[in-house]
This record gives C-alpha cells, sequence and structure tokens, in this order.
C-alpha cells in the first residue's frame, strides 16, 4: 500500500507529460539494435563503419550535452519543442537509403535529438520534482523509456522478416510523431518561470529552511564527495550498456548464433522485461536504503551480466540479458547520488557535464568495439567487468566513509 502512494504521488501532469514524450521517443532505441546486422549485410558496411554508425548516436549526444546544459537554463520550452522534430529527421536520414554518409548524419541527428528531450526532461524533473521522492521520480521518468525501449522491440520483432530493415525501422519510428503531437501540452504543465528568474521547487524549500540534501553544507565539506564516483559510475554503466546493446550482442548472436531480426529483438525483450519489472522497486529502495548502496550492487550485478552475456553459450546470453536488464534499473541512480551532492543553482551544470560522461560511453562502447572488430571483442567486456566491480567496491568503501549509506544515499 505504501508502495502504490509513492507512485501515485509522482503522477502529476507534468511527469505524466515528460512519460509520454519520452515513451513515444525512444522506440528508435530499442529497434535500431535488431536492424544492426541486416544494415550491415545490405550496406556492405564493415565492423569499423557499423560501430561508427552506431556510435554517432553517443557521439552527438556527448558533443551537444554541454551547450544543451547551458540552452537548457533559459530555453527549457524550446529545447522541448526541438528535441522530437531534430528525432523524427534523423530517423527519415537513417532509412533514406543513402549509405554511409547518410547513416552517420542519421544517426547524429538522432543522438542530438534524444539529447534535447531527455536532458531536457531531467532537467525539468530535478527542477520541479519533491526531492523527497526523487529517486522514485526519476525511476518512474525512465521507467517511461524503459517500456516504449520494450514497444520498439516487440514491434520490429512482429514485422514480416521479409520487409527490408529500413522499412522495419521507419515504421518502428511512428510512434515519435506522439512526441511532438503532445508538445503543447507539456509546455502548458510546465511552471510559469524556466528560465534563470525561475525559482525551482528545490530553492523553494531552501528559501523556506526546509533541507534540501540529507546533510548540511558543513557536512558536505568535511565528508569525501562521491560525485567523482558517479560519474565514474555513469560512464561504466554507458560504456557497458552501449557495448553490448549496439554492437556485441546483435553481431554476436547473429554470427555465431545464427539468429534473425526477431530473435535479435526477443533478446532485447526479455532484458527490457526485467529493466521495467525493477525499475520503480529500485527507485524506492534508493530513496529508502540509500542511492549508494542500491547503486554498488547495480554495478556488480551489471560485471556479472556482462561476462554471461560476452562469454556465455546463447542460453548463458539469454540468463545474462535478464541480470543485464535488472541492473539497468539502477542507470538513473548515479543522477541521484549526485543531485544529493549538488547545491541548487548548479543542477543544469553538472547535468550536462554529466551527460558528457555518459553520452562519451554510449559512443566509445560500438565504436571501439567496431575498431576491434569481433575477432578481438571479448577484450571489452573483460574489461568493461574488472572495471565495473572496481568501481562498485570504490563506490561502498567511499559512502561507508562519508557516512551518507544510511539516510537517502
Amino acid at each position: 500500500m505504501g508502495q502504490w502512494f509513492t507512485i501515485k504521488g509522482l503522477v502529476t501532469s507534468l511527469t505524466a507529460l515528460l512519460c509520454l514524450t519520452t515513451f513515444s521517443n525512444i522506440f528508435s532505441g530499442g529497434a535500431f539494435p535488431a536492424v544492426l546486422p541486416d544494415m550491415a549485410r545490405s550496406a556492405a558496411l564493415a565492423d569499423w563503419q557499423l560501430g561508427l554508425v552506431a556510435g554517432a548516436f553517443g557521439f552527438a549526444r556527448m558533443v551537444a550535452a554541454i551547450p544543451i546544459g547551458l540552452f537548457l537554463t533559459h530555453n527549457l520550452r524550446r529545447a522541448l519543442w526541438l528535441g522530437p522534430l531534430v528525432l523524427a529527421t534523423g530517423a527519415l536520414c537513417v532509412t533514406s537509403g543513402g549509405g554511409l554518409p547518410m547513416l552517420v548524419l542519421g544517426r547524429l541527428l538522432m543522438g542530438l535529438g534524444q539529447a534535447l528531450s531527455m536532458v531536457g526532461g531531467l532537467t525539468a524533473i530535478l527542477r520541479f520534482q519533491s526531492g523527497t521522492n526523487l529517486a522514485a521520480a526519476l525511476a518512474a521518468y525512465e521507467l517511461s523509456a524503459m517500456i516504449g525501449m520494450l514497444g520498439g522491440a516487440a514491434v520490429i520483432a512482429a514485422l514480416p522478416g521479409s520487409l527490408p530493415w529500413n522499412t522495419a525501422f521507419l515504421l518502428t519510428c511512428t510512434p515519435q510523431l506522439i512526441g511532438v503531437i503532445t508538445v503543447p501540452k507539456l509546455l502548458a504543465a510546465l511552471p510559469a518561470q524556466d528560465g534563470a528568474g525561475a525559482q525551482p521547487l528545490f530553492a523553494r524549500q531552501a528559501t523556506n529552511g526546509t533541507a534540501v540534501n540529507p546533510t548540511s553544507h558543513a557536512d558536505q565539506t568535511r565528508r569525501p564527495s562521491l560525485v567523482p564516483l558517479a560519474f565514474a559510475a555513469g560512464g561504466m554503466i554507458a560504456l557497458t550498456y552501449s557495448t553490448m546493446e549496439q554492437f556485441l550482442v546483435p553481431l554476436r548472436v547473429s554470427r555465431e548464433f545464427g539468429l534473425e531480426r526477431a530473435g535479435v529483438a526477443r533478446l532485447f525483450m526479455v532484458q527490457q522485461v526485467f529493466d521495467i519489472a525493477a525499475l520503480i522497486p529500485t527507485g524506492i529502495l534508493a530513496d529508502r536504503r540509500g542511492a549508494a548502496r542500491v547503486l554498488s550492487v547495480i554495478l556488480m550485478v551489471m560485471a556479472t551480466a556482462n561476462a554471461l552475456v560476452g562469454f556465455g553459450t546463447l542460453p548463458v546470453v539469454v540468463l545474462g540479458c535478464a541480470l543485464f536488464g535488472l541492473s539497468m534499473s539502477g542507470w538513473m541512480l548515479p543522477l541521484s547520488v549526485l543531485r544529493r551532492e549538488t547545491a541548487a543553482e548548479q543542477v543544469s551544470w553538472r547535468t550536462g557535464l554529466y551527460r558528457v560522461c555518459v553520452d562519451g560511453g554510449l559512443f566509445l562502447g560500438p565504436f571501439l568495439s567496431g575498431i576491434l572488430g569481433m575477432h578481438l571483442a571479448g577484450f571489452l567486456p573483460a574489461l568493461w567487468t574488472a572495471a565495473l566491480a572496481l568501481t562498485s567496491l570504490l563506490l561502498l568503501a567511499r559512502a561507508r566513509s562519508s557516512g551518507t549509506m544510511a539516510v537517502h544515499g
């Protein structure tokens, strides 16, 4: 019953519209890995070219993250308008059949559109969502994205295998129109002031004397900061996720196990189902038990899943995808840790900087995989597994020494 009221409290009109927009915009992300093998065959792409196409999405997000973070300080409404439009333009470029340059351009535009929408949505939540349920609110936002990812994978799996990959991908992207149609209502739900003159919810709480962070400013100056490890955790999660989803699994199960487009999509559906099932409980658990503690466990689960996916037989890969889905339920936890360590006036800037680390990981994962090629693809899963485990142990040790584990991370 308590969990129900916690979730119910998150369903404001603004939160609901942000979730709907994210849900519709992310269908293309759920479908893209399944079409990678077909894209490689039809366009005769070498592994490094395929890595470039897959990584262009994260590269655009990485380059745009800080400018968008600064842009959002005064232009949140414009960003929420532009995001779905740029994303739709990118999808049209990807499916136009224009060869490698057009594929790269389309993925760059899709990355830029995603950055505008996602960072805009995150900024709106961080500005206007109550700090009490921050991790759960972020989990609800991530839940909508993961349902969209599941929808994209399900649609691409259900479409006839005889369809060309670009036709199937374009059909799967059509829900993005929902995001375009929803924008006017989303803007109407935003508070009247959202620029530099706005006074966000957590700023009003600070003005009224209500504590924003669970520890005082003096405590924060005395104890070790968790900010560097929050950045490292976000970057490692992105690196591992993008390597697995944007290169390793689609090509490995296609070439080694002979799975077609629908089979690849079903593997990612397994991941998304476990992710969706764990998202809200993970957010609520982080609010109650501490985001840093839960994040350290999440990183260790992801390390295990990464090893299973990188080196296992097909049944082991399926198990690894399920565990990977469980670990991806903690995708927002580094941001929750970062927010609790950040003053209100620095939120937009640090969010943009954090996205540089995350989007850099989204770019480097498939890009490095493509350069190494499938014959050396096992090197990166081994490296990422070790790095995840190390980050988990460092985070656990730092959280214990800082005394932040017991109350809200």
